[in-house]
């Protein structure tokens, strides 16, 4: 029972600290203070439980490795569910193609740039959105509805000011 504890606490301890180190780069310093002071409460229990006899007991520390293993893969996945912040999409389409995806986009709620490029053998729009993580795949499912040979890339972003639709702090 006790290995089991250990690895459900190391889950709940890593993923804590994955959405911290996440929220602190997001800007949001003050939310990641706070996790933090319950990360660290949390970890002095669990290693002094674990190092507690650990060499007549090595099994603890494969659980304790089990569950930071864990942890860190349940993290990745609540930080993306959480989805904090923002992320600049880019669409590079042939030139013909660009107006009609930029309106299918707008008329979905996405605030759309388009700029003109040239390519190899064609022009090219390259279209620009900076949106909230939680409409990332959305988009780019859009995207991928609308034209199939698009280049499509993903980058987050820092918070940022202005823009249709975007929070202004």
């Amino acid at each position: 029972m006790i290995y089991i504890a250990i690895v459900l606490a190391k889950i709940v301890e890593v993923s804590m600290a994955t959405v911290r180190i996440v929220l602190i780069t997001k800007g949001e310093r003050k939310i990641g203070a706070f996790i933090g002071f319950f990360e660290v409460s949390l970890w002095l229990v669990l290693v002094s439980t674990v190092l507690t006899n650990i060499m007549a007991d090595p099994l603890k520390i494969v659980a304790y490795a089990l569950g930071f293993a864990l942890g860190n893969y349940i993290g990745s996945m609540v930080e993306e569910q959480i989805g904090i912040g923002s992320a600049e999409v880019q669409a590079i389409v042939k030139s013909e193609h660009g107006p009609v995806l930029a309106a299918t986009l707008r008329d979905q709620g996405f605030a759309v740039t388009v700029m003109h490029g040239e390519g190899k053998s064609h022009s090219r729009d390259i279209l620009l959105m900076y949106i909230s993580r939680k409409k990332v795949r959305k988009c780019v499912a859009l995207i991928k509805e609308t034209q199939e040979n698009s280049v499509i890339t993903v980058s987050d972003k820092k918070p940022i000011y202005g823009g249709f639709g975007m929070l202004r702090k």
